[in-house]
């Protein structure tokens, strides 16, 4: 399934920095305004410890983790919805992502210049806030218009739509973005087809020194009181730090460089983990002698649904599903074990996929 973060920020912030770390992918990187001007793609695959010990069970001919796609976006600036700095084609990369990951530098260097001239992470949000809000501003504003005069007609649904947009440019104008506003699965239909950039959820991401990765300086405490606030998410990283670890090839060579700088796990596994988690996603696995694999699906979603993430065909013709729980085919060795002890079930259509089930799809078209 194709879930993709946005990265984005001001111009020298770490940016392209983390992205690299992320997929040792090398985007470009240097010390000045829109090095980045076309966005970089990287498939991240999402650790999980599970599928390793998957693979030591059944010893598959390959091992295949479920992935995220991270979107290094150029660096945005004040003036951007009205096409500062190439702001209109960066609005739009961000536009066709899933979450934002809003970075922000939250330490002092003098040798690397910030574009608004001093490090201020709650400023830096309201740039990056307003210019998203002035451009689904526009978007609103230009249907609004159309909204109401169709209105006029007397249609039930055309006077429904004017009302809602007329909703949300009040909040627009009051400076609230969409994710902001009370939960409303009406106006979230009503919406759905603007793509608005405020509705999108964000997981902020303070880039920290070396000091900072293992203890809170004073602009991470302000960082995490402001996002407390609207209700969301900070992962403190070092991009500098991750990037090292990222070069590092053998595992051990890897366990002993966290420890020295003092940290349990890479951060870009809490980042990754988090996105995963932040836009409500799962994971269930598929076993067998060719492939141990990973697949992302939405919490909540039925067996035919997981089914047709590996093929179209499997949700069209699905007839049933062998399910084992992770925690049952680990303890019993597999899935020979686990059916001798009835810990294999059977399952139909109606069956909702739980986090770590290994399944094996039955289907007929």
């Amino acid at each position: 399934m194709g879930f993709s973060c946005g990265i984005v920020g001001l111009p020298n912030v770490g940016k392209s920095t983390l992205f690299n770390a992320l997929g040792n992918a090398r985007a470009e990187s240097a010390n000045f305004p829109f090095c980045t001007i076309e966005p970089n793609v990287g498939l991240v695959p999402v650790p999980d410890p599970r599928l390793d010990r998957l693979a030591e069970i059944v010893k598959p001919e390959r091992v295949m983790p479920t992935q995220m796609t991270f979107v290094d976006i150029a660096g945005l600036v004040a003036g951007a919805s009205k096409g500062e700095g190439l702001g209109n084609q960066f609005l739009a990369n961000i536009r066709e992502c899933n979450i934002i990951v809003h970075v922000l530098r939250c330490f002092d260097n003098e040798d690397i210049h910030h574009v608004s001239g001093g490090i201020d992470p709650i400023r830096d949000i309201g740039i990056i806030d307003t210019e998203l809000l002035l451009k689904d501003m526009e978007t609103i504003e230009k249907s609004l218009d159309r909204a109401q005069r169709e209105s006029k007609s007397g249609d039930a649904k055309k006077k429904k739509l004017a009302a809602t947009l007329g909703e949300v440019m009040d909040a627009f104008d009051a400076g609230t973005p969409y994710r902001a506003l009370p939960p409303s699965a009406e106006r979230d239909e009503l919406t759905h087809d603007y793509h608005l950039l405020t509705a999108k959820r964000v997981l902020y991401v303070a880039n920290v020194d070396e000091a900072g990765a293992t203890q809170d300086n004073a602009y991470v405490e302000t960082l995490r009181t402001h996002a407390a606030q609207e209700n969301a998410e900070v992962v403190v990283i070092c991009a500098e730090l991750e990037s090292q670890i990222a070069e590092l090839d053998d595992a051990e060579e890897r366990a002993m460089f966290l420890e020295e700088a003092g940290l349990k796990e890479p951060g870009l596994h809490r980042l990754i983990h988090s996105g995963y988690d932040l836009l409500g996603l799962q994971t269930f696995f598929t076993a067998g002698e060719k492939e141990v694999r990973a697949w992302t699906i939405v919490k909540g979603n039925s067996a035919p649904k997981a089914a047709g993430v590996i093929h179209t065909d499997f949700e069209r013709g699905f007839i049933k599903a062998e399910v084992t729980a992770y925690d049952d085919y680990v303890e019993l060795g597999g899935e020979k074990g686990a059916k001798a002890k009835g810990k294999l079930r059977i399952e139909g259509k109606e069956y909702v996929v739980q986090d770590g089930d290994v399944m094996h799809f039955r289907f007929n078209v």
